[in-house]
C-alpha cells in the first residue's frame, strides 16, 4: 500500500571516492552496513518516507560518483538539488584538502540557496584518525553549513543529519514561501490603490 506525503526533497551526497557516500545512503534508507567497497559508477538514489515532525516527507537521496571521470556528469543533477551532504573521511586527509574543490562546485552549479552540511565519516576509526573534528568544524564555520561527524558503521549520527537536512529544506521553502506572499500581497495592494486613485475632472482644452 502506497504512503502519502505531503512533499518530496532532493538531497545530493557529494564528495572524494571512498569517503561512504553510498554507506550513508544505504545506512539511512536500508539500515544495512556494506563492509565492501563498491564503487558508484555515475549516479544512483534511493528513497524514502520520514516523519518530519509530524508530517510525512519524501526524501529522495542521489549518491554520486567521487571519481574525477563522472564529475562532470554529477553536474547535471544538481539541478533541482534542495540540500547538499559534502563528506569527507576522517581517515583520508586527501578527501579534507578536496573540500574546497567540492563547496566550489556546489557554489558553480547548485541553486544559490540550496542547503548544505559538512560530514565527517568514519568517526568510529579513532586509531586512524587524521583530521581533528576541530578542523572540520572550521570549514564548515568558514562556510556557514552545519558539521557532523558519523560513523555508518557503528550508525552514529546518520538520522540526525538528514533529518536536519530536510527541517532546512523545509524552513528555507518557508521562508520561500512567505516572501513570495508578501510580494503578491504589495503587488495586488499596489494594484488595488491605483484602482481607487480618484479620476482627475475632465478639463476642456478650448
Amino acid at each position: 500500500m502506497a504512503v502519502d506525503f505531503v512533499a518530496t526533497y532532493k538531497i545530493l551526497v557529494l564528495g572524494d571516492s571512498n569517503v561512504g557516500k553510498t554507506c550513508i545512503v544505504h545506512r539511512f534508507c536500508d539500515e544495512t552496513y556494506y563492509d565492501t567497497y563498491i564503487s558508484t559508477i555515475g549516479i544512483d538514489f534511493k528513497q524514502k518516507i520520514v516523519n518530519l515532525d509530524g508530517m510525512p516527507i519524501k526524501l529522495q537521496i542521489w549518491d554520486t560518483a567521487g571519481q574525477e571521470r563522472f564529475r562532470t556528469l554529477t553536474t547535471a543533477y544538481y539541478r533541482g538539488a534542495m540540500g547538499i551532504l559534502v563528506m569527507y573521511d576522517v581517515t583520508n586527509m586527501d578527501s579534507f584538502n578536496h573540500l574546497s574543490y567540492w563547496f566550489r562546485n556546489v557554489e558553480e552549479n547548485a541553486s544559490p540557496d540550496v542547503v548544505k552540511v559538512l560530514v565527517g565519516n568514519k568517526c568510529d576509526s579513532t586509531n586512524l584518525r587524521v583530521v581533528d573534528q576541530d578542523q572540520g568544524r572550521k570549514v564548515a564555520e568558514s562556510c556557514d553549513v552545519p558539521f557532523f561527524e558519523c560513523s555508518c558503521k557503528e550508525d552514529v549520527n546518520i538520522d540526525e543529519i538528514f533529518l536536519t537536512v530536510a527541517r532546512m529544506i523545509r524552513e528555507q521553502r518557508e521562508r520561500r514561501a512567505s516572501k513570495f506572499d508578501e510580494i503578491e500581497r504589495q503587488q495586488w495592494d499596489k494594484a488595488h490603490l491605483t484602482q481607487q486613485k480618484p479620476q482627475e475632472p475632465y478639463k476642456c482644452s478650448c
